[in-house]
Formats: structure tokens, C-alpha cells, sequence
């Protein structure tokens, strides 16, 4: 697994000392780690969901609000089902969620694995908002194509 740079991480909470919702500092984070201009965003009456390319992933980042029972939900997508081995997929998920998932998970959804994230946004800051779409990206980015060729 590669490491998120400090650096990068420094950077990215000085772009964002200054916003003042979360919906700003989500905007901001992806514009960082957006290199090839691909994000989009829906913004409806239920919140909003921004799409953006990381590597070989997309990844998705949810906000249903700003009051403190609102919810970031941040998620991507790693492998699809079906696969070869499903129990010893299980098995794998299981032990990395131990040791190299830090405030991330492997889950399944909708008929995949993804990598992801869920808070309240209750004080929350800039810096967290940054670190769990950083490190839903990079851990998805990370694993995917070593989990698709070993399972698919």
C-alpha cells in the first residue's frame, strides 16, 4: 500500500483553513486530489454527491447536510461480484480491515466491495474531512487492481 504523503496532507488542510462549511472543504479536498478534472456534483434537497477519478477508481463522497446529525458518507468501488473464491475474498477483506484500513473499511454493497467511510458531521474538521476522502481514495486506489486480478 502506498503512503499519503504529509506533504500532500499539509497542503491540502492549508487549501482548506479558510473554508467555512463542509460542503466547501469537500470541494476543496477533491479539487486537490482530482488530477485529471473529472469531478461532477449533484446537489438536491437531500444533500449533495460529488464523483471524481482517483487513479483507477472512482470515488464518491456524500454530505446530507450541514447541521451536526448530517452525515459524510465517502466511497469506491474495488471489485464487482461476481468472484472466484468468495470465501477466501471474505477472509482477505476481514484481515485487511484489521491492520490497514485505518478509519476506513472494506464493505460490500449493491453486488460490490467498496472502500468507505461514514461520520456525523459533528465536529468535524477541515482536517478530518480531508483525511477520510484521502484515505478512501489511496485504500481503494491502493487495492483494486490487486483484488480484481487475484479474484475476478
Amino acid at each position: 500500500m502506498s503512503e499519503i504523503s504529509t506533504t500532500e496532507l499539509e497542503q491540502t488542510e492549508d487549501l482548506i483553513e479558510t473554508t467555512s462549511t463542509h460542503q466547501d472543504v469537500i470541494e476543496t479536498v477533491i479539487y486537490s486530489l482530482d488530477e485529471e478534472d473529472t469531478a461532477m456534483v449533484n446537489h438536491t434537497d437531500e444533500g449533495s454527491l460529488w464523483k471524481f477519478q482517483y487513479g483507477s477508481v472512482e470515488v464518491f463522497v456524500q454530505l446530507t447536510g450541514e447541521s451536526d446529525d448530517d452525515l459524510l458518507t465517502v466511497w469506491a468501488t474495488v471489485l464487482s461480484f461476481p468472484v472466484k473464491d468468495e470465501s477466501r475474498l471474505m477472509r482477505r477483506l476481514l484481515e485487511m480491515n484489521w491492520s490497514g484500513t485505518f478509519e476506513t473499511c472494506f464493505s460490500i454493497h449493491d453486488n460490490t466491495v467498496v472502500v468507505s467511510s461514514q461520520r456525523t458531521v459533528a465536529d468535524m474538521s477541515p482536517g478530518e474531512i480531508s483525511r477520510i476522502i484521502t484515505l478512501v481514495a489511496t485504500i481503494a486506489d491502493d487495492n483494486d487492481e490487486i483484488l480484481q486480478q487475484e479474484f475476478k
